[in-house]
């Protein structure tokens, strides 16, 4: 684990809270010079207690490491506000209705910003016997290839998941209005929007 609550996290959730130091000891059952020590960095909360005192500050364990918060902006969960995030390391690809803070491979993963696609990562959209066929005209090799292609509406989310051995298609079932994406695992992530 790279990162670890600090004090000024703490302080500051714990103020915005409007707990005082003895307050937040008292729901922990730690002394309240346990607190002012975390606070101050003479101290750090036992690992067994990040849980509960995440809880009583209302957070959770991963923006109390991060000492940010993370606002869902989205609470109606609508599929199309949603954001892809994938993993530099392992490329993992993971698909979230709000924003959130997530991690893999010990790496804090930042929502993708979606982009029009340029020449190189265009995403040619056809109907096939009512699914949609999708395809971008791209290398395929180890090091630089497309990593996922998906297809996102107001009630579903599909990823398909690529490797540089396979071409970069595949076919969507239509299901009205929505957005396909196709993820270059160099230049990132372009978006497409069909009616």
């Amino acid at each position: 684990m790279t990162n670890y609550v600090t004090g000024a996290a703490i302080r500051a959730l714990r103020e915005k809270r409007n707990y005082t130091q003895k307050e937040l000891a008292e729901k922990l059952s730690v002394s309240d010079k346990a607190v002012s020590k975390w606070e101050t960095g003479r101290g750090l909360p036992d690992i067994t207690l990040l849980e509960p005192l995440a809880a009583t500050l209302g957070v959770s364990v991963a923006e109390l490491l991060s000492g940010e918060c993370v606002v869902n902006r989205n609470r109606s969960a609508n599929l199309l506000r949603g954001s892809f995030y994938v993993c530099p390391v392992c490329g993992n690809v993971l698909w979230a209705a709000g924003q959130g803070s997530y991690s893999c491979c010990g790496v804090t993963l930042p929502p993708l910003e979606a982009e029009a696609p340029d020449a190189e990562h265009e995403i040619k959209v056809e109907m096939v016997d009512c699914e949609h066929y999708i395809r971008v005209d791209h290398p395929m090799e180890r090091t630089h290839h497309i990593s996922f292609l998906a297809h996102v509406t107001t009630d579903r989310v599909e990823i398909v998941k690529l490797y540089p051995e396979m071409g970069a298609e595949t076919r969507f079932r239509s299901s009205g209005p929505g957005r396909f994406y196709a993820y270059c695992n160099r230049h990132g992530l372009f978006e497409v929007k069909v009616k």
